[in-house]
């Protein structure tokens, strides 16, 4: 009997969904496109009205071909790439490719990797949308019109690497934003703060100034009115301090107020990269690529891979009405009725952009824990998943509420405020309680301390007060205090950023980021981005000679624009059309008046002694004299920019003649090479441990070692090599454990030193053997 065929896009999705459809299905991955343009031309034909000339690519013929078997031998294909507008161009390009009659190919999509949404959307297929397919392409074109015509020209011109729609608008925002905090001037301001308590007690509240002689008093960042005043010297301030710390400290008003405060949305994508980037530090990347895995599929033991959460590329925030049900019986089952709201919430998002085709990002099945899941899930996905979950949770929870008292304090000119808040009833805060918001501190220069309240005091520290009560000064404090530059971008307040102001979409965040950066037009510095020489360089010339291309209001309405081809609303190659004519001028023009640029380092040629200019290759960036073609001198760089160091002694000795070897960096870092030009062994550098393997005959030795996804591990220095596989994720023990050996007490096999949250421990390196111990602080690991 012939098989239905299902394509996905990657293996772990086909996993997934082949348990679930079972044996009258066959399941395959396309691994992604598998046309696209061609990369060695422009692959669109102006001329024929955009005609785009697509290929097959390369490396991914042998999988077509088996495609087109496993499809001519099917009884029906069923189409199911992710459900956005870059999974249904790939299920065009497959239909295209596959050639089948439209009775036999469907086109099934489903939100979230479950039994019941796979079998849903199998039992209702439906045709490609034309509309969203054109919708992509012409994304598609326009970044490759924008891109292969202006990067060749950044290429001749300043040796940049390349130009794009959205990424060059993203380094100008970067540039503006440097630009800014470079030329900051700092404003002096000065806070007053008094120390009180109550008559006959000990205990001091710290009350900060609110108001001078009727005017409120205000840090110097913020805005002035009228009745406003910054104490903006310190002459003023002690003269404040004089004047009022002879005076009576008296109570003026009491106030009592009970708010409510509302859980936030669950996530879409751009809150889910800001909130990891703010509270797990993750770059925007990681996020993604976890994410991914917990949407296609996780081993879960005998329940083999399952989806964990519903599709993570979305900009909605709605939530499916049988996910709304669970969450409530999961809620009023776990933390009571009193948790769950009146009546379910619903969240909605305006804007022009707003794509509500898909929910939030939320569990697939909201009663499994991250705890429950925490022995099946790595690390880094569950701390994605635990973010996800309890963010979703809180969002179908009742409201916090918070109880606010707030004191007046009168002294003669001066009056003085104090508040403090706590929580009446936890609500949605007993699951997530982290005070993001919409403002994402995720730099310690976000943190101006402007910015800072100091009339919010704990509870405990502000005394129940009585109105008319005089109080006893403690000391009146004043401190000199300067306005802060506008906080660098971070991958996180970035993304909030390109979101407001309509440029790109949920999909494009991650690879505009990491593009940046790759190219060298960005760097990151801890968290902030941060622009480079090369970066402001092409900026400069971007903005001179294609002004509209990096606009930021002009990329906006592109986005509206390509949103509108999605609804039908605007032709696609009509669009095109629209942009290229003065966009071909604008190219014509910057081709004839844009001047080549020399981006200068610090470094001078040790050859002539005349400056050196940052340049580049198709192997990265290197330093050459400004005096070419006279002065061939060229300096090579390292990956971050820096010149590479001259070779270094080491303590190790050639394997084949013998004689000593150098440490020397070449395109992939440091490495061992040895100093006989005729022989010129070369061999990784080995971060040893002093620990040999515990594999018999071996006689090699434990190593620090680094996976092909960058994750550290220790292996035996043959590993890969003699068929040794002695590998294991902790390092080996080396400063005794019990009884002062290194060796388990148990079955003899090495110890090895396990950095847990629980505490870290000595455990056995064996499998097989259950020995494991709480360290006491006298034992060290590699």
């Amino acid at each position: 009997m012939p098989k239905s065929l299902v394509i996905v896009e990657s293996p772990a999705k086909a996993k997934t969904i082949s348990k679930i459809l079972g044996k009258d299905f066959q399941v395959k991955a396309s691994a992604g496109h598998v046309r696209d343009l061609p990369k060695n031309k422009l692959g669109v034909n102006v001329r024929k009205n955009f005609e785009p000339q697509y290929e097959i690519l390369k490396d991914k013929e042998p999988m077509v071909e088996e495609l087109k078997e496993a499809a001519s031998a099917a009884d029906k294909v069923y189409l199911a790439p992710d459900p956005d507008r870059e999974g249904e161009a790939i299920a065009w390009h497959l239909s295209e490719i596959l050639d089948l009659p439209d009775k036999k190919l469907h086109r099934i999509e489903f939100n979230e990797i479950t039994k019941d949404a796979v079998l849903a959307a199998i039992k209702a297929p439906r045709r490609i949308d034309k509309k969203l397919v054109d919708a992509q392409q012409a994304r598609r074109l326009l970044d490759r019109l924008v891109g292969y015509k202006i990067s060749p020209l950044l290429w001749r011109k300043v040796n940049g690497r390349s130009a794009g729609r959205v990424q060059s608008v993203a380094v100008r925002l970067i540039c503006e934003r440097e630009a800014e905090v470079e030329g900051f001037v700092p404003q002096e301001y000065w806070q007053i703060k008094a120390e009180l308590s109550r008559s006959r007690s000990k205990a001091f509240f710290t009350a900060p100034l609110s108001k001078w002689q009727g005017k409120r008093v205000i840090a110097a960042s913020e805005k002035s009115t009228a009745q406003s005043m910054v104490v903006d010297s310190k002459k003023l301030a002690d003269d404040i301090v004089k004047k009022t710390q002879k005076e009576d400290f008296k109570v003026s008003t009491v106030g009592e107020k009970t708010s409510q405060r509302q859980p936030q949305a669950p996530f879409i994508t751009s809150t889910l990269q800001r909130e990891a980037s703010t509270f797990l530090g993750f770059p925007v990347k990681k996020t993604m690529q976890v994410a991914q895995k917990l949407y296609e599929g996780i081993e879960l033991g005998a329940e083999g891979p399952t989806g964990l959460i519903t599709y993570m590329r979305t900009d909605s925030t709605r939530v499916a009405q049988q996910a709304q049900e669970e969450a409530k019986k999961f809620i009023v089952s776990r933390y009571g009725k009193q948790y769950y709201p009146e009546k379910p919430r619903v969240y909605s998002r305006k804007g022009k952009s707003v794509q509500d085709a898909h929910e939030a990002i939320r569990p697939t099945y909201p009663d499994r824990t991250p705890e429950s899941l925490r022995q099946v899930l790595k690390p880094d996905e569950y701390k994605v998943y635990k973010l996800i979950w309890e963010r979703f949770m809180a969002s179908q929870m009742a409201s916090a509420e918070i109880l606010t008292r707030t004191v007046e304090i009168t002294a003669g000119d001066a009056l003085f405020r104090a508040s403090a808040s706590e929580k009446k009833f936890p609500g949605f805060t007993i699951v997530y309680d982290r005070l993001s918001k919409d403002v994402i501190a995720d730099s310690a220069s976000e943190k101006t301390e402007e910015a800072e309240s100091d009339e919010d005091e704990e509870a405990g520290n502000l005394p129940e007060l009585k109105k008319g009560e005089e109080l006893k000064l403690k000391e009146l404090k004043p401190s000199q205090h300067f306005t802060q530059p506008p906080p660098r971008y971070t991958e996180a307040s970035m993304i909030k950023t390109l979101e407001e102001l309509g440029i790109g979409r949920p999909s494009t965040y991650t690879a505009t980021i990491s593009t940046i950066i790759d190219r060298k037009y960005v760097e990151r510095q801890q968290k902030a981005l941060c622009p480079t020489k090369l970066g402001q360089a092409v900026n400069a010339l971007l903005v001179e000679h294609f002004g509209n291309i990096v606009d930021v209001g002009f990329t906006a309405e592109m986005e509206a624009k390509l949103d509108q081809v999605e609804e039908d609303k605007v032709d696609w190659r009509g669009m095109l059309k629209a942009f290229h004519q003065p966009f071909a001028e604008t190219l014509k023009k910057a081709e004839e008046n844009m001047n080549k640029v020399l981006i200068l380092s610090d470094q001078l040629c040790p050859t002539c002694g005349q400056a050196m200019a940052i340049r580049s290759s198709r192997y990265g960036q290197f330093l050459g004299c400004v005096g070419y073609p006279e002065c061939t001198t060229k300096i090579a760089l390292t990956k971050d920019g820096k010149p590479v160091p001259d070779d270094r002694p080491s303590e190790e000795v050639c394997t084949t003649c013998n004689s000593p070897m150098v440490i020397h960096y070449g395109r992939y870092g440091d490495y061992l090479l040895c100093t006989v030009e005729t022989c010129q062994e070369k061999r990784p550098i080995l971060k040893k441990t002093g620990v040999d393997c515990p594999r018999a005959g071996c006689g090699g030795f434990i190593v620090e070692k680094k996976s092909r996804h960058g994750k550290v591990f220790w292996g035996c220095s043959n590993y890969g090599a003699n068929e040794c596989t002695s590998a294991f994720w902790y390092p080996p023990l080396t400063g005794g454990g019990p009884g002062g050996s290194n060796f388990c007490p148990k079955c003899n096999s090495m110890l090895i030193y396990k950095t847990l949250k629980r505490g870290d421990q000595i455990a056995c390196s064996s499998k097989t053997c259950d020995f494991a111990q709480l360290i006491t602080g006298q034992e060290t690991h590699a």
